[in-house]
């Protein structure tokens, strides 16, 4: 499956980049959306795709990568507008970065919008951050989410009005034939007791946060 590493203008932690750089060895394409290059050239890596109106970013362009521009008054995000592309290249495999944190919460939300577009469209797009999010549906079976070293918050939110939940095993706080619904944070916080833990969702979309102890 091919993957697309996109790379936006909010937070790319310093903690985070060996583990980011190692995942950009497994990523045959890279899209920076506007300011989000200034992530790229941060980190030595060559985008082939630049897209956004550039409203943010406001150096001169590089040459030699396609360069994709739109106008400010549009309905896409730039971090949308570049996902898409994606998506119509024949990418369903997607890591985002710097798509959380930044000056404007409004985008981090807006990038967890984009997420379920990415998920309804067949893809998988995992955004990494401070935390590692990702969404799960019923379609996805049983998932294994695995500890690490120094242990993990495992969150599990509902996205839809309501989430169902068949099992969540292996966490301190295991739930079995449960239905989430969306006004109440149940699913926040919940810790690994295991090597693994393994969520099956049988109705909706979950938002699952992992983040480092």
């Amino acid at each position: 499956m091919k993957k697309c590493a996109i790379f936006a203008g909010g937070d790319v932690p310093e903690k985070s980049t060996e583990r980011l750089l190692k995942r950009l060895k497994e990523t045959d394409l890279v899209i920076c959306a506007d300011c989000g290059y200034n992530h790229a050239k941060r980190l030595g890596v060559v985008p082939n795709i630049i897209v956004g109106d550039f409203d943010s970013y406001t150096e001169e362009l590089p040459s030699g990568i396609e360069i994709l521009q739109s106008v400010p008054d549009k309905d896409d995000t730039d971090t949308l507008m570049a996902v898409k592309h994606a998506i119509e290249l024949g990418y369903s495999n997607i890591d985002l970065y710097g798509g959380l944190g930044g000056s404007r919460f409004e985008h981090s939300f807006a990038n967890i919008q984009t997420m379920i577009y990415a998920y309804q469209q067949g893809c998988t797009l995992n955004m990494y951050g401070d935390s590692d999010l990702t969404i799960q549906g019923a379609d996805d079976g049983e998932v294994v989410y695995r500890n690490r070293d120094n242990g993990i918050y495992l969150s599990v939110f509902a996205l839809s009005e309501s989430l169902g939940i068949d099992y969540f095993r292996g966490v301190k706080y295991p739930l079995e034939d449960y239905c989430m619904v969306q006004s109440f944070p149940i699913g926040v916080s919940n810790e690994i007791t295991e090597g693994k833990a393994r969520l099956r969702i049988n109705n909706g979309l979950a938002l699952i946060i992992i983040t480092d102890k």
